[in-house]
């Protein structure tokens, strides 16, 4: 397994593709077992792509104390300097563009591009959907609440006119292959709670890297509102947005290219 010394943990990493040096940072409960990933797509075709679990997840070191964004940021700052790269062009989706942000912010020389993901400022500007409210929700039932949430359109009256597409999207969001792995439950909350925390709304106008904001716009966890909030704080951020729900980048075909041009430069 590649794997990498950073600050306190051993990162689980892989790379893939040819191209510019870019570090895909993932969302919620990423972990790269879980396929499709982001190797899967085009980005891997366009880059030097390099990504990994964070900590507290997937085969990365989940140590049992309080996460702030602030370490997250500097273990993605510490896995760029493990791998060789000075800087690199950086997407972060979801929870992974709340990392990228404070990643432009602690460590600016490393950013070269920046692409933030259905994603959110936190504080004034506005929060992602609350998750750790519904750390209780585990399954189908977790799957159920969220459905609704990560994409506005399949509301009740979608699922009732859809009966087989909502079944196998319930069965898809409640599928957890790995739940019951030592420290699997810690490490979740944990980032739940770090990310509870996020904000980073009053400092957004110090990011000087060129931005793309992309979103989807039907997302009820990073509301469209948020987006054109953040847009207007980032100077000369171009936001864009995608006919999808949270999930946008796999639901709108044009998204990923789109992104892709934007990092290439």
């Amino acid at each position: 397994m590649p794997t990498a010394k950073v600050r306190d943990l051993e990162v689980y990493y892989e790379r893939a593709g040819e191209g510019p040096p870019l570090l895909f940072i993932s969302g919620t409960g990423g972990d790269l077992r879980n396929k499709p990933n982001q190797f899967d797509g085009p980005l891997a075709r366009s880059f030097d792509l390099l990504s990994y679990d964070q900590r507290g997840l997937g085969r990365t070191t989940k140590p049992d104390v309080p996460y702030a964004m602030a370490d997250y940021a500097d273990d993605a700052a510490g896995l760029l300097d493990a791998v060789g790269w000075p800087s690199a062009r950086v997407i972060g989706v979801s929870f992974g563009g709340m990392v990228a942000q404070e990643l432009a912010l602690r460590h600016p020389a490393k950013v070269e591009r920046l692409a933030l993901a259905c994603t959110s400022p936190g504080g004034e500007g506005g929060a992602s959907y609350p998750f750790h409210q519904i750390q209780h929700l585990k399954g189908e039932a977790r799957a159920r609440r969220l459905i609704p949430i990560s994409d506005t359109r399949r509301d009740a009256a979608w699922a009732t006119a859809n009966p087989d597409t909502y079944a196998q999207l319930v069965a898809m969001a409640a599928a957890d292959p790995f739940a019951g792995e030592p420290g699997r439950e810690m490490g979740a909350r944990r980032q739940l709670e770090a990310r509870a925390a996020h904000d980073t709304w009053d400092r957004l106008d110090q990011i000087t890297c060129p931005v793309m904001i992309a979103a989807g716009r039907y997302d009820g966890v990073a509301l469209p509102a948020t987006q054109e909030r953040m847009a207007s704080r980032i100077p000369g951020a171009k936001l864009q947005f995608f006919e999808g729900g949270h999930l946008f980048m796999i639901q709108d075909r044009s998204a990923t290219p789109a992104i892709a041009d934007f990092l290439r430069g």
